[in-house]
């Protein structure tokens, strides 16, 4: 959905670089918050003045709320590392004046602009504070993202960094996502990736603002997730990955963790357990889900389309409701993932009849279900949404399914896959989609992308990361920045900030935060990276 701050007449034109008959404050304070902000906020006024963090701030939290509480907490365990003060956290006493002179930095639940929605903020800066109300509890954690944005690089240090003025800029931002679904995947199937390594980009996604999470679970080179009716899924077909690793699984206390964390930072856990196709973990792990109830060797190449679910087999889908069950009871969020991609081993009739059951199961426990974009050739349930990842946007099924209903998360493989090469000498990664650069990431819109989608058809956007190629945090880390923080801005800034001359220049000025962060970027010559 379209924020109601998209509209914004003082900070769009502005970020966009247009003229603007704005005031010489306003100039500024659009101009120090854009440089250093992404996602650029739809709204950018002048402020009261700038505010200095010092020993004697104070992060108060206003409202009485435990969650405003936690995002003090979590705020100040980001702040204290590199300014090396203390700044306790507290409750102010509430009052019905009680913001008329906000001191330190202030946290408050409660705002009644309602064009903030469920995940927009308002941040406001005097000589004396910075205060940050929002509606909901997302919305004032998003808005410490961007106070953190506003502040030094050097506050992302791990250890006390001298001779840092800590200073927000004079600044009054209203800001709320243009999308409400901004996704990222992560693959733990062709790779095991350990709780540690999802929680590092959990932190790396919830810096911009991402609030989904997909997990892609499960593949024919491995099934990560225990599932306690069916045992071997982990045991044996999680004990290999690509290359012939010993791959790995999660317990479910190891989920429920992931699930936990990305809480913390108000993303929602999106599992996805893929079928018909991607499922030889699971056929080589039972022998009956097989139409020949053989079961295939464990596999560890990269090849897609060769497996199958057997479709017409009734214990098929009592595996499904065990496995859908189980995960479910593990996942608070309202979405399940059921895959459908790539289900080449499985004929069309097949196809349908399969993937209208596991509609039927994931909505008989009141989730929403999602699949890749394959799924519109079924008959998607009412409320589903399909994951288009195609790249030539001529689709015409997608856009009818769409107008019946069906709404898109938009995930343009030559745009949006961060596994894609930047280039031919890129060492990592895959480019059967084409070479991805960063201005191919950021230079598209998801609204027009497919022809004749209608607007109200997109759900939002996500920025998938296959792991064929990639195990490591660094090697992670390489493939995702630079391209993820303009997937994020696209998913949430009014569609009038896009504009790829400004953005690679903000782009840029976040290089001396990933440093800090010790995240590992690719170096892109479409960006002038700086020198020191």
């Amino acid at each position: 959905m379209a924020s109601a701050l998209s509209g914004s007449a003082t900070a769009a034109p502005s970020v966009a670089g247009h003229p603007s008959a704005v005031s010489a404050a306003t100039s500024r304070a659009v101009s120090d918050v854009t440089s250093r902000v992404i996602p650029v906020p739809g709204s950018v006024t002048a402020g009261g003045g700038a505010y200095r963090i010092t020993a004697a701030t104070r992060i108060s939290v206003d409202g009485g709320s435990a969650s405003a509480l936690q995002i003090g907490e979590y705020a100040a365990g980001l702040l204290r590392p590199a300014t090396g003060y203390p700044l306790p956290v507290g409750e102010r006493v509430p009052g019905a004046a009680r913001l008329a002179d906000p001191q330190g930095i202030v946290l408050a639940l409660g705002a009644t602009d309602a064009r903030l929605g469920d995940e927009g903020y308002r941040l406001r800066t005097t000589p004396a504070s910075v205060l940050i109300s929002a509606r909901t509890p997302a919305g004032l954690f998003h808005g410490v993202q961007t106070l953190r944005q506003l502040l030094p690089a050097a506050v992302d240090a791990p250890a006390p960094v001298a001779g840092v003025a800590w200073t927000v800029p004079s600044a009054d931002i209203s800001d709320a996502p243009r999308y409400a679904y901004r996704g990222a995947m992560l693959d733990a199937a062709r790779h095991f990736l350990t709780v540690a390594q999802v929680e590092r980009y959990i932190d790396q996604l919830a810096l911009y603002k991402i609030n989904m999470l997909h997990l892609h679970l499960t593949d024919d080179q491995g099934w990560r997730i225990a599932v306690g009716s069916w045992p071997l899924l982990a045991a044996y077909g999680g004990s290999t990955e690509v290359g012939g690793g010993p791959g790995g699984s999660y317990t479910q206390d190891d989920y429920r963790e992931i699930v936990r964390y990305a809480a913390s930072r108000f993303l929602t856990v999106v599992p996805e357990i893929d079928g018909p196709g991607h499922t030889n973990a699971a056929l080589a792990s039972y022998a009956e889900l097989g139409c020949d109830g053989v079961a295939p060797p464990l596999y560890t190449g990269t090849a897609v389309g060769f497996s199958s679910l057997c479709v017409p087999r009734p214990r098929t889908y009592d595996f499904l409701s065990d496995v859908i069950r189980e995960v479910v009871a593990l996942t608070p969020g309202p979405y399940v993932h059921i895959g459908g991609d790539e289900a080449r081993s499985t004929t069309q009739a097949d196809y349908v009849t399969f993937t209208d059951k596991v509609q039927q199961i994931v909505s008989s426990h009141g989730k929403t279900v999602i699949g890749w974009h394959q799924i519109d050739t079924a008959h998607p349930v009412p409320g589903a949404l399909a994951q288009y990842w195609g790249t030539a946007g001529n689709e015409t099924q997608v856009v009818a399914a769409a107008r019946a209903g069906t709404q898109v998360i938009m995930s343009p493989a030559n745009k949006a896959y961060l596994d894609m090469q930047y280039d031919a000498a890129t060492p990592l990664g895959l480019h059967w989609a084409g070479y991805v650069e960063v201005e191919d990431s950021y230079a598209w819109d998801p609204a027009t992308f497919i022809k004749g989608m209608p607007a109200a058809g997109i759900r939002g956007v996500e920025a998938p990361l296959w792991t064929e190629t990639l195990k490591t945090s660094a090697q992670l880390e390489y493939m995702a920045f630079p391209r993820l923080p303009g997937i994020a801005e696209i998913g949430w800034s009014p569609a009038a900030t896009h504009d790829w001359n400004a953005y690679r220049v903000r782009l840029a000025a976040q290089a001396p935060r990933w440093a800090a962060l010790g995240i590992t970027f690719h170096h892109s010559p479409q960006v002038n990276w700086p020198t020191t």
